[in-house]
């Protein structure tokens, strides 16, 4: 290790030899299992070294017993600042951390990076004379991982304090050990405040009727999964702040884990206020005109079919018909929109679901009279299950109505048929018609592509397409062989999602 330290005058007083150490101070040194120097208690010049000492200064022992303390600890003071001499006399007759001093130094084998020692000093008396031992613990290492871990625990902090929303972490008994200003400001606790409290006694749990939040989770149950599976859970709950008030809140908890133990919980939290009463709002307005909007088409179509059943003239018959599909076609797009709005407000998870299962599902749900004016095969396999929300049966139906109801051959014609991709992580549902095709402005619907001047007609492709996505699919447009569309799905199988 590198010297630093010491005057002229005590170099002059530096030992030479190791005629004051004694066969049973040797002894006794050589004892002590980690490295261990001997000194003068008065001068600290180095008498005698263990072999741990040795390797652990890579020196020969004689140029060690040539040495006093101070010549290997840089600038000859301890950390913190104090004179290597004065704080290893008052360490040899201290207790507990006091009774250590840290140095910096540095190799002496071409290895220029300083390290830490922390040595104990401590006063003995062999064959009548007193010696000062010295224990040395090389805590560089140790010390090099505390500085890595205080630098990523300030970059923790300063995401912490940076981000817009809540950020917190629990113990292993779902206490809270950590939070951001975020969440206090949302609990409306002072920080003290929060520090070992039980996680979910700051939110509302749902009763059995959960009358006081319909679709709300239990936080109790949501930490159940985290701790017991392993879970990334997320869900709307109710925040309980210190005056009482109950706050909506959106709540995502993940495990911390150490190896294959789950040992404490990381929530992320957001003040759901604003966009609650928002989407309230729009629900409240979508409701109203979408009541309103049905109830004038239905007069609309009403009339129009009476006046139809009055007149003689076929070329007005034929345009009042217009009037009552536009009608019809209109209402069909305010019942689309109550789907969307229902699906946007689920936000539903993927699960298992038997492909086959799901495409007679969607044929039995069509209109009787749709289904009975057109031929619709199926050759759908038997055992294939897809990962895929719930809603998948109602883009499969939109898929068929849509090769019926905008077709113009006398007797449509549609074919379902699904199969296992060659990967076999992936299987397919294909639905082919013989109508027109889909429209490019129709087709834009999957690249974003639409304009202000040519835009799709209605919401059933991205109806389609939005539940595909939601389902981690993909949703394909092309042409089939005789001219009409061919629409294919493609969704992961559930062992493979």
């Amino acid at each position: 290790m590198n010297g630093g330290g010491g005057d002229g005058s005590e170099r002059e007083e530096r030992p030479t030899g190791d005629s004051d150490a004694s066969p049973v101070l040797r002894s006794v040194l050589s004892a002590i299992p980690t490295p261990a120097l001997a000194c003068d208690p008065e001068t600290h010049a180095i008498r005698a070294a263990n072999a741990p000492a040795v390797d652990l200064f890579g020196r020969d022992p004689s140029v060690l017993r040539s040495r006093r303390l101070s010549d290997f600890v840089d600038g000859g003071t301890a950390v913190g600042g104090d004179a290597i001499g004065p704080a290893i006399d008052r360490a040899r007759i201290a207790d507990g951390d006091a009774g250590v001093v840290a140095v910096e130094t540095g190799r002496v084998d071409g290895d220029e990076r300083r390290h830490r020692l922390e040595l104990t000093p401590r006063t003995a008396t062999i064959d009548g004379s007193e010696w000062l031992f010295v224990g040395l613990t090389d805590v560089t290492e140790r010390v090099r991982a505390e500085s890595r871990l205080e630098s990523q625990l300030r970059v923790t902090e300063a995401i912490a304090s940076t981000l817009p929303g809540a950020l917190f972490e629990c113990t292993a008994n779902g206490t809270l050990a950590r939070w951001n200003d975020r969440f206090a400001a949302d609990t409306a606790y002072e920080g003290r405040e929060l520090s070992g409290t039980d996680l979910t006694s700051l939110f509302v749990e749902p009763g059995p009727d959960r009358e006081n939040g319909a679709g709300e989770a239990s936080v109790s149950e949501m930490l159940r999964r985290v701790y017991r599976d392993g879970d990334v859970v997320a869900s709307e709950v109710t925040l309980l702040t210190r005056p009482g008030e109950r706050v909506p809140y959106r709540l995502t908890l993940g495990p911390i884990t150490d190896g294959d133990a789950v040992v404490g919980a990381v929530g992320v939290g957001e003040d759901r206020t604003a966009t609650s009463l928002r989407e309230e709002r729009l629900a409240v307005l979508t409701r109203v005109l979408r009541h309103n909007f049905r109830n004038d088409l239905n007069v609309v179509t009403g009339f129009t079919e009476r006046t139809i059943e009055a007149i003689d003239d076929p070329q007005r018959a034929a345009e009042l018909e217009r009037v009552v599909d536009t009608a019809e076609r209109l209402l069909r797009v305010g019942e689309m929109s109550r789907r969307v709005e229902r699906l946007l407000a689920d936000r539903p998870t993927t699960q298992p679901l038997d492909l086959r299962a799901a495409v007679d599902e969607a044929i039995a749900s069509l209109p009787a009279e749709l289904r009975e004016s057109a031929d619709i095969d199926v050759d759908v396999p038997v055992g294939i299950t897809v990962s895929a929300i719930g809603y998948l049966a109602e883009a499969i139906a939109e898929l068929v109505d849509n090769g019926i109801r905008h077709n113009d051959a006398d007797r449509p014609r549609v074919e379902i048929s699904a199969a296992e991709l060659p990967s076999e992580s992936w299987a397919s549902v294909v639905v082919v018609d013989d109508g027109p095709g889909v429209p490019p402005a129709e087709r834009a619907v999957l690249t974003g592509e639409e304009t202000p001047l040519e835009h799709a007609s209605g919401l059933g492709l991205w109806y389609v397409s939005w539940i595909v996505g939601s389902s981690g699919g993909s949703l394909d447009i092309t042409e089939s062989g005789t001219g009409g569309s061919r629409i294919e799905i493609e969704l992961r199988t559930a062992e493979n999602a």
